[in-house]
């Protein structure tokens, strides 16, 4: 059974998005990507749908909204995208904190640069999880 992975910040609206739409695009055969926050927000940052769907031909309007951690399923994983404020807790067999800056009300370049590490990030989770770096 594949690992459940959930991406955690305060709104669920902007990096834990992108993080989940680029884990269900690079991971699928490896993990189960979620995300969600402590707040709800309205609507998914729209710069960051803009942007994921330039670079990856992803629409997350589509099927993303802003969630709460009690929505989730029990996890395996949870990473914590970076809240500079005290991050929600999720139990999890293993937490990591990706510590990614907020770009939501920066430039193109900065959602860019955010959406590139995040699928670098995304990635090397995926290689652990299959080389068994990570226990669970």
């Amino acid at each position: 059974m594949k690992p459940k992975v959930a991406f955690i910040c305060v709104h669920n609206s902007c990096r834990s998005q992108m993080a989940e739409a680029l884990g269900k695009l690079f991971a699928a055969d490896t993990f189960e990507a979620y995300s969600a926050g402590t707040e709800l927000k309205d609507n998914i940052n729209q710069d960051a749908v803009r942007i994921i769907r330039d670079l990856y031909d992803i629409d997350m309007n589509e099927k993303h909204k802003s969630k709460l951690l009690k929505d989730l399923p029990k996890v395996d994983i949870v990473i914590k995208m970076g809240c500079n404020v005290v991050c929600p807790f999720v139990l999890s067999k293993h937490t990591e904190d990706w510590g990614l800056d907020d770009p939501s009300g920066k430039s193109d370049e900065e959602f860019i640069r955010t959406a590139k590490t995040i699928e670098e990030k995304v990635k090397d989770l995926a290689k652990r999880i299959i080389n068994k770096e990570i226990e669970l």
